[in-house]
């Protein structure tokens, strides 16, 4: 496999690392999940999630981790391996082949979270982790998951097709037909690259 709250956009841990163009967040809270899939930065090499204090700071800036909680480095483990299994899945949005073991990483960070159903009197019932620690903290990133798939919103996150940049954007089309996060930059860089393998092609073929 591959890579609430308060709105992860404006948070100084993200100033540093520009969209690669510009592009809308995605809606709601699913925009912290878009940020937690972009904390890995393929075409840079940048890795935010680099130890178990960038882990704590990241979750901590965005309200899911107290002050007084920590992170061990078998917390960075599970929180990079559960970004990568929801980064496998988001490719299957945009065409990837499914990993078969990123639903069980799925699976395995609910238990762990125990995600579990609340029902309020003054509104839709919910998924809440029960869990405290890093592990709660990865529960409430897929309890967001899991209320994006149920109004029908997941399906937009995906991963941009370019294989230099693999970066996560919502799509905004309205036939959900977007494949790069941004046209401009990868969209353009796609086309001039399949016009001048066609090009090759054509010069090999009338030798």
């Amino acid at each position: 496999m591959e890579g609430v709250m308060k709105q992860p956009s404006g948070s100084a841990a993200d100033e540093h690392k520009p969209e690669p163009g510009p592009k809308r967040p995605a809606p709601g809270e699913l925009e912290l999940v878009r940020a937690f899939l972009n904390t890995i930065d393929i075409e840079t090499g940048e890795e935010k999630l680099s130890d178990p204090a960038a882990l704590r700071v990241w979750l901590a800036e965005r309200d899911l981790l107290g002050s007084n909680e920590r992170a061990a480095p078998g917390d960075l483990r599970k929180a990079i391996e559960l970004r990568e299994a929801l980064r496998a899945m988001v490719g299957h949005n945009n065409g990837d082949p499914l990993d078969a073991g990123a639903t069980g990483v799925l699976d395995g960070a609910a238990a762990r979270a125990k995600l579990g159903p609340r029902f309020a009197a003054d509104g839709p019932p919910s998924v809440e982790p029960q869990a405290s620690g890093v592990d709660g903290a990865l529960g409430r990133v897929l309890a967001i998951v899991f209320a994006s798939m149920a109004e029908g919103s997941w399906e937009r996150l995906k991963i941009c097709r370019a294989d230099t940049c693999r970066w996560a954007f919502y799509d905004w089309t309205k036939n959900h037909s977007g494949s790069w996060c941004t046209m401009k930059i990868c969209g353009n860089r796609e086309k001039v690259r399949s016009y001048r393998s066609r090009a090759r092609s054509e010069a090999r073929s009338s030798r």
